[in-house]
């Protein structure tokens, strides 16, 4: 019966607050009595009316035996009819609609898709933005910077988490295939649970410094407590890119990996190699940016497996010593179209330098 009695007094205290807030402004000091209280209350209000929940019907064929049809994510306008998201919330959607902070829900419709880093725009009809979001300059960010996340966890729209930003990392391990060409992650104290995904993450002027992406946890069996953030920098170029090419213009080799380290030992014996950091390259199509450079391929017999002698080892990016397939896309991916990147590649038993003109893309890679 505690936690009954508990949950009342709760309700009280929340109800006298609201109403000690409805009677007051911004300012007010009963409610409000730090400077820091009052400006998340002034983000946040300025900043709810352009965060959306996404809802989501999945297709049959991408649901497991009792999972539901259903599920949310989050996202903000930034443009009078377009939204931002994450790509992993509409990748395997039927049927999308976005519920506004005031309660509206109207249809949506996916126009542009970014899985290298993990981003969708959709686009609503019937309705106008009420509040845009603008994006800050993610490069610049302090640690112990006030971050602000508001999203829909657990379909609790509008729910508000503060925290601070603590650093960037690049090495940020999924599982979904998704986000490898993001440079370094920003990760924050703020909570981002499931349903938060693609909301805003704010600083203390309101500007958006990253789209909430997932949490870091050490295993599955713990919460993840650390917030995962793509940096608004990448996204703003990602946005650019989708609107006038219609695919995102990050440099891509245009081939495939396969990282050194899941190799059997014997083949990087035989190849001369004493370390399993690298990513070895599998396939490289015709007129790919890696075939025009000369990268060599591996061969495979009929059922898949590696002949020797292997293809073209990366082990190296402009000077960067790689361990795995991801840091050479992410270091790739900082490129743009026309510029050039350096590969150190292990071929015959011996570092060579390759250089890559990158081009454009015109496929979603």
């Amino acid at each position: 019966m505690n936690w009954q009695r508990g949950l009342g007094l709760g309700v009280l205290l929340s109800a006298a607050l609201a109403c000690a807030y409805l009677t007051g402004t911004v300012t007010a000091q009963r409610p409000l009595v730090t400077s820091d209280e009052i400006n998340t209350v002034e983000v946040t209000r300025a900043a709810l009316a352009a965060t959306v929940r996404v809802d989501v019907r999945i297709r049959a064929d991408a649901l497991q035996q009792g999972e539901s049809p259903n599920d949310t994510g989050s996202g903000f306008f930034y443009k009078s009819n377009l939204i931002v998201t994450n790509y992993h919330v509409v990748q395997n959607q039927e049927s999308l609609s976005v519920t506004l902070n005031d309660g509206r829900s109207v249809p949506a419709k996916v126009v542009g898709i970014d899985p290298g880093i993990d981003i969708a725009v959709l686009r609503v009809t019937g309705v106008s933005a009420p509040k845009l979001l603008s994006f800050g300059d993610s490069s610049r960010l302090v640690p112990g910077q006030k971050t602000i996340a508001i999203g829909s966890p657990i379909k609790f729209q509008g729910f508000i988490s503060t925290g601070v930003y603590s650093t960037s990392n690049a090495d940020i391990p999924r599982d979904d295939g998704f986000g490898g060409e993001v440079g370094e992650y920003i990760l924050t104290t703020a909570m981002i649970q499931g349903g938060n995904s693609g909301g805003p993450v704010l600083d203390s002027r309101g500007a958006v410094i990253g789209v909430a992406d997932a949490n870091a946890a050490p295993s599955q069996l713990v919460p993840g407590i650390i917030g995962v953030v793509i940096p608004a920098n990448i996204v703003k170029q990602s946005l650019t890119d989708l609107e006038t090419v219609g695919v995102s213009q990050r440099g891509t080799l245009g081939v495939t990996f396969q990282d050194l380290a899941n190799l059997d030992p014997a083949l990087r014996q035989l190849a001369g190699l004493s370390s399993s950091n690298g990513a070895l390259v599998n396939d490289v199509p015709a007129g790919s940016a890696g075939a025009r450079s000369g990268l060599r391929g591996s061969l495979k017999n009929n059922e898949g497996q590696l002949l020797a002698p292997l293809g073209d080892v990366i082990v190296a990016v402009d000077g960067v010593r790689v361990k795995s397939s991801y840091d050479v896309v992410r270091r790739v991916a900082t490129k743009r179209p026309g510029q050039t990147v350096t590969l150190t590649v292990w071929r015959n038993k011996k570092e060579v330098p390759v250089k890559v003109t990158l081009l454009k893309r015109t496929l979603v890679q």
